[in-house]
């Protein structure tokens, strides 16, 4: 059983906010730069994030790309690209919140999740092994004659090799995908980088990782544990046992003998944050700015949004992402992007990029409700914010202009009129 440790220091709601804002590299305004964005100022958003979320919804930006945005403005996505896809690789697939991107370094760290493959892999992959034995035999051996493979090619090199085989033999697509997912989900394939269909190109885990990282020892499940705990903790700057735990998907039993440990080792600070009701904790180098001065549009799948009970306690929004909601019973929209405003979530916008039209379309914003927003920022301060983040994002995105408006053509949202009339004045000279 964790040990019980009293708090050592008592926290405003703002306070942590805003601590949680600087530890994500969100309490400033980006960076003014005289050129590109460097691979060395990316790689500092995931010095702070420690992982980036993959979703494959592209209905504005793929999600990973988002956060680099969020806290540097445009830049390059194939920085990232390289990053995962060229050695030496900075980033590697694995299973940390959800299917991410990490640092290699990270990925030896994820070990013990993959050798409980039993108890921690989803739906019918743990019985791969006894269910499709051969199959799983001949993906294996096709990744390591032919890869980096997409699952595709895996597909057609079966459909050629298997052909002269007797028909009892037998095998099927999904048969082969889910040997596929398990092999990556125990760690001996992996993504050698993604193509323009946003495919994995699988190969070896023993050819993607730097041979550092191949070399390093592999720690034991409670060391892993702590050095996973204590990444989140960096990342959150404070948070809750449950905040800690979800960062990387784990259990709160697990992680509470880790923050137990790194408490006891000074690393983790035992706190109160008002209106908490459970146990916090600050990472020693974490610290409160006096104020929170950054502007953001934040993917549903940023570090700072997708543990949503964290985000209602920390900023007194109930947000869920809408994509699976039918229509009529949506709050805020289809892709609602908060927007970080000060230490404020101040409004909820519902994105889409027209790629085929040119067009960023929004299809809806809202002025989040109390006690998310602040009460000294008024819907024109707002307005005003958003249309230098939309015109930011448009370039970025590479597309020619904002429209507001729902597929409709209705003005969806209590800023939609003004957000609409803020567009349509010329701009100054």
């Amino acid at each position: 059983m964790a040990r019980i440790q009293e708090p050592r220091e008592r926290w405003s709601l703002s306070q942590a906010r805003r601590i949680a804002l600087r530890a994500q590299g969100l309490a400033t305004p980006r960076p003014s730069r005289n050129g590109p964005v460097t691979m060395r100022q990316f790689e500092q958003v995931l010095d702070r994030t420690g992982l980036l979320q993959i979703d494959s919804v592209n209905v504005l930006a793929r999600a990973h790309l988002m956060p680099a945005y969020s806290r540097l403005g445009p830049y390059d996505t194939r920085l990232l690209d390289r990053a995962a896809g060229r050695a030496p690789r900075r980033l590697v697939e694995a299973w940390a919140h959800e299917a991410s991107f990490v640092p290699p370094q990270t990925f030896h760290l994820l070990e013990w999740r993959r050798r409980a493959v039993a108890t921690e892999s989803w739906g019918s992959i743990a019985s791969v092994p006894e269910r499709s034995g051969p199959v799983l035999d001949e993906v294996r051996a096709l990744v390591a004659a032919h890869g980096p493979v997409t699952g595709g090619q895996v597909h057609d090199l079966l459909e050629s090799e298997t052909s002269a085989r007797p028909p009892q033999w037998g095998w099927n697509w999904s048969e082969a995908k889910r040997a596929l997912e398990y092999l990556f989900f125990v760690g001996e394939v992996t993504s050698a980088g993604r193509n323009a269909a946003f495919e994995r190109r699988y190969d070896l885990t023993s050819r993607v990782l730097p041979p550092d990282v191949l070399a390093a020892p592999v720690p034991d499940d409670d060391e892993a544990v702590r050095s996973l705990v204590a990444i989140a903790a960096r990342a959150h700057g404070i948070g809750t046992v449950r905040c800690l735990a979800d960062y990387f998907r784990m259990s709160q039993e697990r992680v509470a003998p880790a923050i137990a440990d790194l408490v006891d080792a000074g690393e983790l600070v035992p706190a109160e944050v008002d209106g908490w009701p459970r146990p916090v904790y600050r990472h020693r180098d974490a610290t409160a700015p006096r104020r929170a001065t950054g502007r953001a549009l934040l993917s549903p799948f940023d570090p700072l949004v997708f543990e949503r009970r964290r985000l209602e306690e920390l900023f007194g929004l109930r947000y869920r992402i809408e994509i699976y909601v039918p229509a009529a019973q949506r709050v805020w929209g289809y892709y609602v992007l908060p927007f970080l405003l000060g230490e404020w979530l101040e409004a909820l916008v519902d994105l889409k990029a027209d790629r085929k039209a040119g067009v960023l379309r929004v299809h809806g914003v809202h002025r989040a409700p109390a006690p998310a927003r602040s009460a000294r920022t008024t819907d024109d301060d707002v307005v005003a914010a958003l249309v230098d983040e939309l015109a930011l994002m448009t370039g970025w995105l590479g597309l020619d202009r904002v429209e507001v408006g729902g597929p409709d053509g209705a003005l969806v949202g209590d800023l939609a009129p003004a957000l609409h009339r803020a567009l349509q004045q010329p701009c100054s000279p």
